[in-house]
Parts: structure tokens; C-alpha cells; sequence
């Protein structure tokens, strides 16, 4: 997965707005006004920041040489993603829906968003 694909999915997501609140090599993906991802533009190795509950963090670093906790976000649920190591796109989406799920079910329930496919 490339830069452009993992921008494209993650705008796809219902309510997601992108701005650049650090600098120009940080995309930052929100779902109303809560961040659920980081796209780093800057790095050697091209990677997303998501949200993650703990169990499944410990999962997908365990599973995959694609992923390593993010801990510049000082809690142990971000994780940074790595799109071009040994992940497929699907599973990348797959973490993308659930940092997404993650903000989304803090949400208060008024919203009535549902988690798109």
C-alpha cells in the first residue's frame, strides 16, 4: 500500500476530515475532531500511526515485522504501521477500520455513524 491508497482509504471512511496540524510531512485523519490516524510523509519507511486497544496491539505487533509501538503519542495503544513492510493491504485496512472503530465508539451515540467495509 502506498501513501495515496492509505490517504484515499482513510478519507473514504465516513466523516473523516485530514489537515496538517504539526507540519507539511504529517497527515493527520480525524473522524469528528478526533484523531484516529498519522500519516508520516517525512519518514525513511512510510508509515500510519493508529489507535489500538491494548490485547490487540500486543496481536498485531506480534503478527506482523510491519508494526512497532508508537510511542511519541505517550500510550501504548498507537501503534506505527509500516505500509510497505510484510503487511497486505487488506490487513492494513483492517487496522485502519479499527483505529477508526476505536474513536468512533467514544463518540457520543447522537452521531449515529456506522463503520464502512
Amino acid at each position: 500500500m502506498n501513501i495515496e491508497e492509505a490517504r484515499e482509504y482513510c478519507l473514504s471512511l465516513y466523516n473523516v476530515t485530514e489537515s496538517f496540524p504539526f507540519d507539511d510531512m504529517n497527515l493527520v485523519f480525524k473522524v469528528e475532531n478526533k484523531m484516529f490516524a498519522l500519516l508520516s510523509l517525512d519518514a525513511e519507511e512510510i508509515h500510519l500511526a493508529l489507535k489500538c486497544d491494548p490485547a490487540k496491539a500486543e496481536e498485531l505487533r506480534e503478527r506482523y515485522n510491519a508494526v512497532e509501538p508508537a510511542w511519541h503519542f505517550h500510550k501504548k495503544y498507537w501503534n506505527d504501521v509500516y505500509l510497505e513492510r510484510d503487511m497486505k493491504e487488506d490487513e492494513i485496512k483492517k487496522w485502519i477500520r479499527h483505529s477508526y472503530a476505536q474513536v468512533i465508539a467514544k463518540l457520543p451515540k447522537k452521531h449515529g455513524i456506522c463503520i464502512k467495509k
